[in-house]
């Protein structure tokens, strides 16, 4: 009899961790652009996971400003999630700013710029969850790659500034290995922080695209929210998921990843993109 998976916001990520569950004999239902339900169809949904041996939580916490809950699954569904297997999807922002030194399951959160997340993030931790803390993420059809062919990267002169990132099928192997783990918080980050411009001077030379200008953050005209991804600097370790879940990231750092997409891609996207940078996010 195969095992039931039930998740809500089946997007780009939840999406492959479906593909792999399915893999595995799970039956997936879910909510989201791609789901087999409404979110709105409470009866429905609420039928789904009284079946359902797992829940994955895939939604971000809703926006403040706009009056939305914190998290609009717990705020909707929460009283039927009472006894279930939990994952929910959360972010490393929670650390905020480590002025690039390493952070890990026991570095303080909640002190950046994501505190909607972080408040998030404990809630589903109190609610016995396991809880995947993501860094950038990318995979096939979003990555540096195609913003670089597309003449949308910037390099930015911050020589200090490092990042950690994770390919979306090294999330979906984590949440995989973690299903029957216990419950806490896991960081899935690659084995290699660095700064962004390593990797766009990566996919430049992969894609044949000319080598975007150096520039400061004024210079580069970044949108708002692009100039908060520079905010904060941190290294994410991720040595817990690797004793606890006995996970291995697939594309240990960002070569390796970038590599092997590149190596899928398509000429049309390969091919360097005529237009100038624009000023759009990383």
């Amino acid at each position: 009899m195969s095992r039931r998976l039930f998740i809500f916001g089946l997007g780009y990520t939840a999406r492959v961790i479906a593909n792999h569950a399915e893999a595995r004999g799970w039956e997936v239902v879910s909510t989201g652009r791609e789901g087999t339900l409404a979110f709105a169809d409470e009866g429905n949904v609420r039928l789904a996971l009284a079946d359902a041996d797992h829940v994955l939580s895939s939604v971000p916490p809703g926006k403040e400003a706009r009056g939305e809950p914190l998290d609009p699954v717990l705020e909707s569904y929460g009283d039927a999630l009472a006894g279930k297997a939990l994952s929910y999807l959360s972010s490393t922002g929670v650390y905020g700013d480590a002025q690039g030194a390493w952070v890990d399951e026991s570095s303080p959160v909640g002190t950046g710029r994501r505190t909607a997340r972080a408040e998030a993030d404990g809630e589903w931790l109190r609610r016995g969850a396991r809880v995947y803390r993501l860094p950038g993420i990318y995979g096939p059809g979003r990555s540096i790659l195609e913003r670089v062919a597309e003449g949308r990267a910037h390099r930015i002169d911050l020589p200090d500034q490092v990042f950690s990132r994770v390919h979306v099928e090294d999330i979906a192997a984590g949440v995989i290995a973690g299903l029957d783990a216990p419950p806490g918080a896991y960081n899935l980050a690659d084995d290699l922080p660095c700064s962004q411009n390593l990797l766009v001077e990566l996919a430049c030379r992969l894609t044949g695209a000319p080598l975007p200008p150096l520039q400061t953050l004024d210079e580069a005209q970044l949108s708002p929210m692009a100039r908060g991804f520079y905010a904060e600097n941190r290294r994410v370790a991720n040595g817990k998921a690797k004793r606890v879940l006995g996970w291995r990231p697939a594309y240990p750092d960002y070569a390796a990843g970038l590599r092997a997409l590149s190596a899928t891609m398509s000429p049309s996207v390969a091919s360097p993109a005529p237009s100038p940078a624009s000023s759009d996010q990383r």
